[in-house]
C-alpha cells in the first residue's frame, strides 16, 4: 500500500477550516486525540509507558506485559536486547489499540536522589541516546510511534512543575540535548515538552522547541506536551509546541482559534502543528484506510522468554569474591532465601507509568522452581511487616456483593444513591471502569478477614471529604483539601490519611472508605491497611537461624514505593526498614551469602565489601525470579554493567543536589561533570564505577588501535584486542573513553565515547571494533553557538568501567570547526553488538 506523501497532507489540511484545526491541537480526551473525518483521520490513541503499555484503562484487570525498567536495559548495554524490546511493546500497542506509546524517557541520572530514575536510561549521554534509539526503533518497526521524553533537563521530581533549571549552554548542547539528538537521528516520531523551565522558559514555550529540535536537528514529527503541561495560552501557541495534552479542556482548546483570527498566533504556525499531526497519524496508521500489522504477534511463550533474557542481561554482578555465584544445583542441598523483597518484589517504579502484569515470578518461586524440590529452600521475611499501608489485595478480602475475592466499588450521587458499581481486585483505584455523570463521591467496601489480630493501621488515599469505617465504627473522618496541580499526585497517588482499629484475627468485618467528588481533584481512592507491628527481633533472630543451617543463603533488600517513585525526589539513598542490619546479621550467619538488590537507582551499600557476591537486578519486570535464577545458577550470564556509578554512602557522591532554591532555580552548577565525571574530578573513588559488572570469566585486555590522526567531524574505529582468559564462554562490554589534557576549553577529566560488545571461549581471542563518530572529538562553543574541535592530541582509553582503563592509545586530530547541527552520533544507528575478529 502506498505511503502518504508529504504533498498530500497539504492537500488535506486545505480542507480543514480554522475550527477544525485548532480542535485538532488539544487532545479530545485523557487520551486520545479529536478524530476529524473531513481527512479521514481518526482519533491517535497514546499510553505510557517505558517498561509496558498499560492502555486507556487504570484497571488491575486490564493486564500488561512489565518489562525490565529502563534502568536495566540500559545496563544490559545491548542494543539488539533494546529493539527487540521495543518491538514487544510495539505488539503490546496494538493488542491494546494504543498508536504511541509514552516512551523512552531520555533524562539523565544526574542525582542518585532523582525519585524517577528508574524510568531513565543512565548517566552519560551516549549510553542514554544509543540505548533509547535502539528502544525507539523497535518501537516504531511496529508501525507504534515512539515518544522521547521529557525535553530537556528534567531531571528530577521536586517542584518539577515550576523548577527553572538553569545550565550553561555548552553542558546543555553537550550533555542534556544530546541523547534527544540521537532520537531524532534514529528517526523517533514523538518528542514530549517537559513541566519544567530551562532559563527561565517553561519548556512548551521554550525556543529549545524550536532550535535545535526542529531547525537543526530536522526533527519533522510532533511535539506532544506532558500531561497537563501546558498552562498559558500565545507563549505556547506561538511556539514549536505542537499537540497539547490531556483534553478537551485547556488553554488553547479555549483561546486559540480567537488569537489566530485576531492574528495574534500566525495561521502558517497552526498550519505547521496540524501537518505534524496529521504526519504522525499518517505513519501509524490513523490518516486514510488502516494498513495491516507491520509484524505477527509474538507468541506467549516467545515472550516470557525475551523477558526472562532481559532479566539475567541487565543484571550487575559487583562482586563475586571466592567465584561464590555461580551455584552448582546438583550439589546444594539447601537455601536459605531472605527478606521481604523475596515474595514482594518490585517489578517495576511507582507512578503514572504503572502497569498490572499477569502474573510475576518472585525470586523465591523462581529459585524453587530451578532447584525443581531437589534442594530444601527456606524462606524468612528477615523482618517484621511493614508499617506502611498497602492497599487490600485478594488474598484477604472480598466483595460484600459478589462474595469474590477483592473489593465493591461504587460511585454514589449527592443523596447517597449508587450509580454505578463494580467489582474490583484491589484496593487501589486510581479510576472506575465508567465515568457515572453526576457522581459525587466514590466508595470502596470490602469484608476483611486479618490474619493476625490487633491494632492494625488503616489509610485512605484522595482528597476532599473522607470517611473511614471498620465494622460499623467510624475511625476516620475530614476534610483534605486539593493542595497540588501535579497530576502524578492529583490522579495516581492522593496522599493517605490515617487511622487505628483493632481486629480479631480471622473474624470478618465490612471496611468502607468513602471520598467526596470536586472539580480538579481527580477521582483516585485508596484503601490500604498495614497489620500490628511485629517483633523486629523475633524475625531477625528467625532469619539468621535459617542463613546459618543452610549451605547458601540469598537475601533479597530493596526500595519502597515511599522511598523510590515518581512524584518526590529520594531524601536518602539508604534502604528502607532495617534492611541493612539484615544483610549485615545473615553474611555473619552464612559467609555463602549471595545480596540481591532490587531498587531502580543506587542505593547505600554500607556493608559491600563483606559480602561475598552482590548481584543487582534494578526492577526486573515480570520474569524477575525466572532471570534471577537463570543467573544464580550459571544458566546465564550476568551481562550488565552499571549506567550509573554508585558510591558506599550518600555522603561520598559528589552531584547529590535536587532542590531548588528559594528562588526556584535549581542550577546545575556541576556543569559537565556529572556521574562518573564528577567523581573523576573529585579525585575519589566510588564503590562501583560506570560500566563495572563481573561476568563468569575472566578477560584479558592485549592491545588497543586507533588512527594515529582524524579530522574533525570524521568518524573513525578503534579496535581493541580482548582474550577471554577464564574457562567459561563469555560477553564483555569494550568500553572507550576520551581524554585531553591541556584543553583550551573545559571538559571531563574523561569521557565515553563508545562501546561494542564481544563473546569468545576460554582461550580464544577476539577484536571489539568501537564505532566512534566524528562528533566524538568536538566541544560545544557558547561563543560561536556550534560545534568545534581542537587541533592537538587526544588520548584515547579503553577498557571495563570508567575507572578500569588498562589500555591507551594517541590521536592526533586536525580541528576545524563544525556547522550546527552537524556530526550527529552515528553510533545511535549501529548494532551494539558485533561480530568479533582475529587481530
Amino acid at each position: 500500500m502506498a505511503v502518504m506523501t508529504d504533498e498530500e497532507i497539504d492537500r488535506l489540511l486545505e480542507k480543514l477550516d480554522a475550527t477544525q484545526k485548532v480542535r485538532l491541537l488539544t487532545g479530545g480526551s485523557t487520551w486520545r486525540t479529536h478524530p476529524e473525518p473531513t481527512v479521514g483521520l481518526r482519533a491517535l490513541t497514546l499510553s505510557d509507558g517505558p517498561a509496558g503499555v498499560r492502555g486507556e484503562t487504570w484497571d488491575e484487570r486490564e493486564t500488561s506485559l512489565v518489562l525490565p525498567s529502563p534502568t536495566a536495559m540500559a545496563a544490559s548495554w545491548d542494543e539488539r536486547l533494546l529493539t527487540d524490546l521495543g518491538a514487544l511493546l510495539a505488539t503490546e500497542a496494538r493488542r491494546k489499540g494504543v498508536d504511541v506509546v509514552l516512551a523512552p524517557t531520555l533524562n539523565l541520572h544526574r542525582s542518585p536522589l532523582g525519585g524517577r530514575h528508574f524510568e531513565c536510561f543512565s548517566e552519560d549521554p551516549l549510553l542514554t541516546g544509543r540505548t533509547g534509539a535502539a528502544l525507539i526503533k523497535g518501537i516504531q518497526s511496529g508501525g507504534v510511534s515512539a515518544t522521547a521524553k521529557h525535553f530537556v533537563a528534567n531531571d528530577a521530581e521536586t517542584d518539577r512543575l515550576t523548577v527553572d533549571v538553569r545550565v550553561d549552554e555548552q553542558t546543555l548542547h553537550e550533555v542534556y540535548l544530546a541523547p534527544f539528538e540521537a532520537a531524532v537521528e534514529a528517526g523517533v516520531w514523538t518528542v514530549m515538552s517537559a513541566y519544567n523551565k530551562v532559563g527561565g522558559v517553561t519548556m512548551s514555550a521554550s525556543p529549545l522547541l524550536e532550535n535545535p529540535l526542529k531547525s537543526d536537528w530536522g526533527f519533522d514529527g510532533t511535539v506532544v506536551s506532558d500531561w497537563g503541561g501546558v498552562r498559558t495560552l500565545l507563549d505556547t501557541a506561538r511556539s514549536a509546541q505542537d499537540l497539547v495534552m490531556p483534553g478537551p479542556d485547556g488553554p488553547w482548546a479555549t483561546g486559540l482559534l480567537a488569537a489566530l483570527e485576531q492574528g495574534l498566533v500566525p495561521a502558517d504556525v497552526v498550519d505547521d502543528k496540524v501537518r505534524r499531526l496529521l504526519r504522525l497519524a499518517r505513519r501509524v496508521g490513523a490518516l486514510g484506510p488502516p494498513r495491516p500489522a507491520r509484524r505477527p504477534a509474538v507468541a506467549p511463550a516467545a515472550r516470557r522468554a525475551l523477558l526472562r533474557r532481559a532479566v539475567a542481561a541487565g543484571s550487575v554482578l559487583l562482586r563475586n569474591d571466592g567465584r561464590l555465584l555461580p551455584l552448582d544445583p546438583a550439589g546444594l542441598r539447601s537455601v536459605a532465601v531472605i527478606g521481604t523483597h523475596a515474595t514482594q518484589v518490585r517489578i517495576q517504579g511507582g507512578g503514572s507509568a504503572e502497569v498490572f502484569p499477569d502474573s510475576v515470578v518472585t525470586p523465591l518461586a523462581g529459585i524453587q522452581e530451578a532447584l525443581g524440590g531437589d534442594a530444601r529452600v527456606t524462606y524468612r521475611p528477615g523482618l517484621p511487616p511493614s508499617p506502611l499501608p498497602r492497599p487490600l489485595t485478594r488474598d484477604w478480602s472480598r466483595d460484600p456483593r459478589s462474595g469474590e475475592p477483592g473489593v465493591l466499588v461504587r460511585l454514589l450521587d449527592a443523596d447517597g444513591a449508587e450509580l454505578h458499581a463494580e467489582h474490583r481486585l484491589s484496593g487501589r483505584i486510581v479510576e472506575p471502569s465508567v465515568t457515572a455523570g453526576g457522581a459525587s463521591a466514590v466508595e470502596i467496601r470490602a469484608l476483611v478477614r486479618p490474619p493476625v489480630g490487633g491494632v492494625w493501621t488503616w489509610a485512605v488515599g484522595g482528597w476532599g471529604a473522607i470517611t473511614l469505617s471498620v465494622g460499623g465504627r467510624e475511625v476516620l473522618a475530614g476534610t483534605f483539601p486539593l493542595d497540588s496541580d501535579d497530576p502524578t499526585r492529583v490522579h495516581v497517588a492522593p496522599p493517605e490519611h490515617r487511622a487505628r482499629a483493632e481486629l480479631a484475627a480471622g473474624e470478618e468485618v465490612e471496611v468502607v472508605a468513602r471520598r467526596s467528588l470536586a472539580p480538579h481533584s481527580g477521582v483516585a481512592t485508596i484503601l490500604s491497611a498495614a497489620p500490628p507491628a511485629g517483633d523486629a527481633s523475633a524475625a531477625l533472630a528467625d532469619a539468621v537461624a535459617a542463613a546459618r543451617a543452610a549451605e547458601v543463603a540469598v537475601a533479597v533488600v530493596g526500595t519502597t514505593e515511599q522511598s523510590e517513585s515518581e512524584g518526590h525526589d529520594r531524601e536518602s539513598l539508604a534502604l528502607p526498614e532495617g534492611q541493612d542490619a539484615l544483610v549485615r546479621a545473615v553474611v555473619r550467619a552464612n559467609p555463602r551469602t549471595v545480596v540481591v538488590v532490587n531498587s531502580g537507582g543506587p542505593v547505600a551499600l554500607p556493608w559491600h565489601t563483606r559480602v561475598p557476591a552482590l548481584l543487582l537486578t534494578w526492577f526486573p519486570g515480570q520474569e524477575a525470579g525466572s532471570g534471577l535464577a537463570d543467573v544464580l545458577f550459571g544458566l546465564a550470564e550476568p551481562g550488565g554493567r552499571l549506567p550509573t556509578t554508585w558510591g558506599a554512602t550518600q555522603d561520598d557522591v559528589p552531584v547529590l543536589d535536587t532542590l531548588p532554591g528559594p528562588d526556584g532555580q535549581l542550577r546545575y552548577e556541576e556543569g559537565l561533570h556529572l556521574g562518573y565525571r564528577a567523581w573523576l574530578r573529585s579525585g575519589s573513588a566510588p564503590a562501583y564505577w560506570f560500566g563495572h559488572g563481573l561476568g563468569y570469566t575472566d578477560w584479558e585486555y592485549e592491545e588497543l588501535a586507533a588512527p594515529a590522526g582524524v579530522r574533525a567531524g570524521e568518524p573513525f574505529d578503534v579496535r581493541v584486542r580482548v582474550r577471554n582468559s577464564g574457562r567459561r564462554t563469555g560477553r564483555e562490554t569494550v568500553q572507550v573513553y576520551l581524554a585531553r589534557t591541556g584543553s583550551a576549553v573545559e571538559r571531563p577529566v574523561r569521557r565515553l565515547i563508545g562501546y561494542a560488545a564481544v563473546r569468545a571461549r576460554p582461550g580464544e581471542s577476539v577484536v571489539a571494533v568501537v564505532r566512534v563518530s566524528g562528533r566524538a572529538l568536538a566541544h560545544w562553543s557558547a561563543e560561536r553557538h556550534g560545534w568545534e574541535t581542537e587541533s592537538g592530541e587526544f588520548t584515547l582509553l579503553a577498557g571495563r568501567s570508567a575507572g578500569g582503563l588498562p589500555l591507551a592509545a594517541t590521536l592526533t586530530a586536525a580541528g576545524v570547526p563544525l556547522s550546527p547541527g552537524s556530526g550527529v552520533p552515528e553510533a545511535a544507528d549501529r548494532d551494539g553488538e558485533r561480530s568479533p575478529s582475529v587481530l
